[in-house]
């Protein structure tokens, strides 16, 4: 709620203050020594810091009455899918019951002037895919994205509308029952304060939102302009899968899936098979377990706090950049310099090229 402090600078202020409330505590002196900090940043973050605390206050009293969960990066219940990309945002709003950790997750999109043929499939979509049990993610929009969450009620599976509007504004309104029913085994969720109106701009920033969140990102019809073609570019950006649905090449509507599937920036859809083989779902429906051997040689006790927070992420992520390592773990990197090498000593983590590192 400061001026100027975007999702890149909380991030660096947090990496190397140490906590958000460290970075409000921090002499103005220390600051100007973060790398991209200068005298205007450092000016602007003192002025305002009174009537962003003030704004903040408000803000939990009002997720607090409306049931909204504030997930700042550092929270357990954060995506960690989101967490891979630079330029997720720092804060979520959101409201549902479903786990935005959930082993599978899938993003359906497409343009706002379906035809009967891609409501059929879009249905058609989520039906088969019941069985794995994934979460549905998309954009609550008109067309495609509403059709696919409505299939995913339906058939009983947890979905997920991501909003470019605050979390008190339902748009379109006219999909606040569909909302209703989805928060019982779903939710909404979007990265923008109460009262944000749903203004142009936001969409395509509530686009990445989507394509970070799915484990791939299906394009059921789409025009070669529009919010689905950004979607699918920024899943691929993001090095995720995407996939499009093919359509008659007469029609308007199918030109962007057609187009995506002919430059090889996504795979075709023909059936659930397409999908089941391209993420590797097993045909036991259920993801590949975690093999423990490498965990069972790592032992809390054995380890100070901070050693055993870095060693569970690599446990988990297999290697990591320092600076994630920092924001992942709420170490300063100061600090965190220190802690790896002890851990190298100890024979436990290996330093590679680029500043990653992971457990030997």
């Amino acid at each position: 709620m400061i001026p100027g402090v975007g999702n890149l600078f909380t991030r660096l202020l947090i990496s190397y203050c140490g906590s958000a409330k460290a970075a409000f505590t921090t002499p103005a002196g220390r600051l100007l020594k973060i790398p991209g900090i200068g005298q205007n940043f450092v000016q602007s973050f003192s002025t305002h810091q009174t009537t962003a605390l003030r704004q903040a206050e408000t803000t939990l009293q009002l997720a607090e009455q409306q049931q909204v969960q504030l997930l700042f990066y550092t929270h357990p219940n954060y995506p960690t899918r989101l967490k891979q990309i630079a330029d997720a945002p720092c804060l979520l709003y959101y409201k549902g019951t479903a786990d935005l950790n959930h082993q599978k997750m899938i993003g359906i999109v497409g343009t706002r002037q379906a035809t009967e043929y891609g409501k059929r499939i879009t249905e058609k979509i989520v039906a088969d895919l019941k069985k794995h049990n994934p979460v549905i993610v998309s954009g609550l929009a008109y067309g495609i994205d509403i059709f696919a969450h409505r299939a995913a009620v339906a058939a009983g599976l947890p979905t997920i509308g991501v909003m470019a509007s605050g979390p008190d504004i339902i748009y379109p309104a006219v999909h606040r029952k569909t909302v209703e029913k989805m928060l019982e085994n779903g939710g909404i969720l979007t990265e923008n304060t109460f009262g944000t109106k749903p203004d142009a701009p936001r969409f395509p920033a509530r686009n990445r939102i989507i394509a970070g969140l799915g484990d791939c990102t299906i394009i059921v019809e789409a025009a070669l302009k529009g919010g689905a073609l950004i979607t699918a570019d920024i899943a691929h950006s993001y090095h995720k899968d995407v996939m499009a649905v093919p359509g008659n090449i007469d029609a308007s509507v199918s030109e962007g899936c057609n187009f995506l599937i002919k430059t090889n920036k996504a795979a075709i859809y023909t059936g659930y098979q397409d999908l089941e083989e391209l993420l590797n779902w097993d045909n036991a429906l259920a993801a590949p377990a975690v093999k423990p051997s490498k965990s069972l040689l790592y032992h809390p006790e054995e380890f100070e706090p901070e050693e055993w927070q870095i060693i569970q992420l690599l446990l988990t992520t297999k290697e990591e950049l320092m600076d994630n390592i920092s924001w992942k773990v709420q170490i300063p990197v100061s600090r965190l310099a220190s802690v790896l090498l002890g851990l190298e000593f100890k024979g436990v983590v290996k330093s590679l090229p680029g500043k990653k590192f992971a457990l030997v």
